[in-house]
C-alpha cells in the first residue's frame, strides 16, 4: 500500500481532485518519478506568461506560489469548469423565467384564386368579374411574444440541482488551488534538495581529489602501495560521475519547476529561499480529522454533488406532475404600418403527462443510480480523509525522526573520514578505510538531504490532508535560510 504522500500525487490529473500530497523520498533517490509533475497531469503544465529576460530571476517560494496560482494549467482548466456549471444553471433557470421575443415581418403576396378552389368562371356567368390572380398585396405584422412558466416543479428542482453543481465546481476550484500549492511547493523543495546534492557532490569530489593527490604523493615517496593510488583515482572518478549526474538532475528539476509555475521558456532563475528545519506543532488525530471534514474542499464538493444528485432525482420524479404555463402575444398587423390594427392572443395551458412510453421511468432510474453513486463516493471519501490524516501524521513523525538520525550520521561519518585520513597519512592503514569512509559520508549526506526534503514535504502533506495547504505553506515556512 502506498503511503499518503506517494498515493496522493497520483490523482492530480483529474479536474475534480482527490487529495494530493507529497511523497516520501527514500535515501539515494534523485527526485525523479514524481507522479504529480508528469506530463499527463495538467498540474505539471502551465500557460507561460511573458517572454524570457536576459537577467537571472530571483525566485522565492512565495513568488513561485503566486505564479503557479495564476498560470498553472490544471487550475485554469478547473476554473473553466465553474463557467460551464454556471452556464448550465442559467439554462435550467431560463425554464422558470419569462421568455420575451419580438418578430417584425412584411410579406408581399400574389394569389391565384383558381389554385385555392374558387371558380372564377361561375362568377363571370353572373356578371361579376373577379380576376383569377389577386395581388400583389402586402401584409405587415409586428408582434411581441411572452411565455411564462406558472408552475413546473421539474424545472424548479432541476434549477436547484444545477445551483448545487455550481457550488461543487467552486469547491473543486478551491481544491485545485490546494493541489497547485502542493505541486509548486514540492517542486520548489525538490529543486532545493537537488541543489544541495550538487553542493554535496562538489565537496565530495574535492575531498576525493585531495585524497587522490595525497595517495599519489605518498606513492612517489614510497610510503604507500600503487594499489592505494589507483583506488583513490577510481574513487575520484566515481565522485566526478556523481557530480555530473547531480548537475543534470538539478537542471532538469529547474525546468520542471518553471513549467509548473508558468515561467517563460528559457528563463534563468535562482532560488532565494531555503526553508529551515522547524518542528511541526503537535496536533491530535481527532483535531486533525475535525478540521479536515470542515475544511477539505474536495469533501465539500462531494457534499454539494450529493445534494445536486438528490435534487436531480426529485426533478426526474417531478416529470410525472402537471405543469402550467401561459403564452401571450400582442402585435400590429395590416397592409402597412400606417394601415394596421392591434391584435392580442393569450393562452393558458395545463399539461398533464399521462403516458410517456417509459421515458420518465427511465430518467428516474438513471437519477436514482447517480444518487447512489454520489452517496457511495462520499462515504468512500470520508474514509479516505481519515486514512489521509492518519498517514500524514505518521509520515511527519517518521520524517522528523529520520532527520535527527541523519544529522547524527553525517557527524559520525565526518569523524570517521577524518580518522581514516589521519591513519592513512600516518601509514598505519591503507586507503580502503578512507574510501569506505568517503562512501559513508556520501550516503549520510544523501540521507540528510532526503530526510529534510521528506520532512518539509510531509508538512505540506499534513496541510493538504486537513485542507489548509494554501495557508499552511506560508505558516510552515515562515523562516527560511538564504
Amino acid at each position: 500500500m502506498l503511503s499518503f504522500p506517494r498515493r496522493c500525487m497520483l490523482v492530480a490529473s483529474v479536474l475534480l481532485l482527490a487529495p494530493a500530497a507529497p511523497w516520501a523520498q527514500t535515501p539515494g533517490s534523485t527526485g525523479q518519478g514524481n507522479p504529480a509533475l508528469q506530463p499527463q497531469s495538467p498540474f505539471a503544465g502551465s500557460v507561460p506568461a511573458g517572454k524570457p529576460s536576459a537577467a537571472v530571476l530571483p525566485l522565492s517560494l512565495k513568488d513561485a506560489l503566486d505564479r503557479g496560482l495564476r498560470q498553472n494549467l490544471g487550475l485554469l482548466l478547473t476554473g473553466e469548469g465553474i463557467t460551464s456549471a454556471r452556464g448550465q444553471h442559467w439554462k435550467d433557470l431560463s425554464e422558470l423565467l419569462p421568455n420575451l421575443t419580438t418578430s417584425t415581418s412584411f410579406n408581399a403576396t400574389q394569389i391565384n384564386l383558381r389554385t385555392v378552389g374558387l371558380n372564377v368562371a361561375a362568377f363571370s356567368a353572373l356578371g361579376i368579374h373577379i380576376p383569377s390572380v389577386v395581388g400583389p398585396f402586402g401584409i405587415f405584422d409586428a408582434r411581441a411574444f411572452v411565455t411564462q412558466s406558472v408552475f413546473n416543479w421539474q424545472a424548479i428542482e432541476q434549477t436547484r440541482s444545477s445551483s448545487q453543481q455550481t457550488k461543487a465546481a467552486q469547491y473543486s476550484f478551491r481544491d485545485a488551488r490546494e493541489v497547485v500549492v502542493f505541486a509548486v511547493a514540492s517542486a520548489y523543495l525538490q529543486t532545493i534538495a537537488d541543489a544541495a546534492r550538487v553542493e554535496t557532490a562538489v565537496a565530495q569530489r574535492d575531498t576525493a581529489q585531495a585524497l587522490s593527490q595525497q595517495a599519489s604523493d605518498q606513492l612517489q615517496a614510497g610510503t604507500t602501495a600503487a594499489i592505494d593510488a589507483l583506488r583513490a583515482k577510481v574513487e575520484l572518478q566515481a565522485r566526478e560521475q556523481q557530480l555530473i549526474a547531480a548537475r543534470n538532475e538539478y537542471a532538469k528539476q529547474k525546468i520542471a519547476l518553471a513549467r509548473v509555475i508558468g515561467l517563460p521558456s528559457g528563463q534563468e532563475f535562482t532560488l532565494t529561499d531555503n526553508p529551515a528545519y522547524e518542528a511541526q506543532p503537535p496536533i491530535t488525530i481527532d483535531e486533525a480529522l475535525r478540521r479536515a471534514y470542515a475544511s477539505r474542499n474536495d469533501y465539500q464538493s462531494a457534499l454539494a454533488q450529493l445534494r445536486a444528485a438528490t435534487l436531480a432525482r426529485k426533478a426526474a420524479v417531478a416529470r410525472y406532475y402537471p405543469s402550467l404555463s401561459t403564452a401571450v402575444n400582442y402585435g400590429d398587423i395590416g397592409i402597412n404600418p400606417g394601415n394596421s390594427h392591434g391584435t392580442l392572443d393569450a393562452t393558458a395551458a395545463l399539461n398533464i403527462p399521462i403516458f410517456q412510453g417509459g421515458r420518465i421511468h427511465g430518467e428516474v432510474l438513471q437519477a436514482q443510480a447517480a444518487l447512489r453513486q454520489s452517496e457511495e463516493m462520499l462515504d468512500n471519501l470520508r474514509a479516505q480523509i481519515d486514512q489521509d490524516v492518519r498517514n500524514a501524521l505518521l509520515d511527519l513523525q517518521s520524517a522528523a525522526e529520520q532527520v535527527e538520525v541523519a544529522r547524527s550520521s553525517v557527524d559520525l561519518a565526518g569523524q570517521t573520514l577524518q580518522q581514516a585520513r589521519d591513519r592513512f597519512a600516518a601509514g598505519v592503514a591503507d586507503n580502503i578505510e578512507v574510501v569506505q569512509a568517503q562512501q559513508s559520508v556520501a550516503s549520510a549526506n544523501e540521507s540528510l538531504i532526503s530526510s529534510l526534503y521528506a520532512y518539509n514535504v510531509s508538512k505540506i502533506a499534513l496541510g493538504r490532508a486537513i485542507g489548509h495547504a494554501e495557508s499552511g505553506v506560508q505558516e510552515y515556512f515562515k523562516g527560511s535560510n538564504p
